[in-house]
């Protein structure tokens, strides 16, 4: 069974989030918080594979509490749900170590797949966001910056597929059985050679890369 934990401060929505959930047979919401801290609250008591946020709560947004659920030894996989198609919150969604961003008007057709993405360890981009992704690709053509196809290793590829994914160098380290010092070398050896200064830019290289499947 895939345990979910779905955080947002609207009941209703958290009972059709729900209802749109439990008709899977292999999922279960086994507990609700009505924002990002009480979602906190409820990891430290529960186990959980998945935790749905919503984007904005109170006390507690759900980008605060996906950083900090990012932050844990072994973090479930996190999956941010809005009513804002806008790229700045996708992208920071991401950046928080989200594996997805769903929106609230198509939850009923994207959400299911969106949580068998992350799952499987892979990003969820919604319609909208690859639009995003295309347009920051060719502004970056446009600008006459290099747009590398194949100019990482294949070490860096798996570190930098991890980083996108959101874990830490200390949990990057452990996964591929290597030093944090080595871990942190990877990284900047792709920034420099992408190009790139953080986690964000690298997350949509990542994804336009295929390293991450949409």
């Amino acid at each position: 069974m895939i345990r979910v934990l779905l955080a947002d401060d609207h009941v209703l929505v958290r009972r059709g989030v729900r209802l749109i959930l439990e008709q899977e047979p292999d999922v279960e919401v086994v507990a609700e918080a009505g924002d990002g801290a009480e979602a906190l609250e409820v990891l430290r008591t529960t186990e959980a594979d998945l935790v749905v946020l919503d984007i904005a709560m109170p006390r507690m947004t759900g980008l605060q509490a996906a950083r900090e659920i990012a932050r844990r030894r072994e973090p479930p996989r996190v999956l941010m749900l809005s009513m804002h198609d806008n790229e700045q919150y996708f992208f920071s969604a991401l950046k928080a170590g989200a594996s997805g961003y769903v929106l609230k008007s198509v939850a009923d057709e994207d959400l299911v797949g969106a949580v068998r993405a992350a799952m499987r360890g892979e990003a969820f981009v919604y319609p909208g966001a690859m639009g995003a992704l295309a347009r920051d690709y060719l502004d970056r053509l446009r600008r006459g910056e290099r747009v590398p196809d194949t100019v990482l290793t294949e070490r860096e590829d798996q570190v930098l597929k991890l980083v996108a994914e959101g874990l830490s160098s200390k949990e990057i380290g452990e996964a591929l059985t290597i030093s944090l010092r080595t871990v942190e070398r990877h990284r900047e050896n792709i920034l420099a050679k992408l190009g790139m200064r953080d986690r964000t830019q690298l997350t949509r290289y990542a994804i336009r890369a295929g390293l991450i499947e949409p």
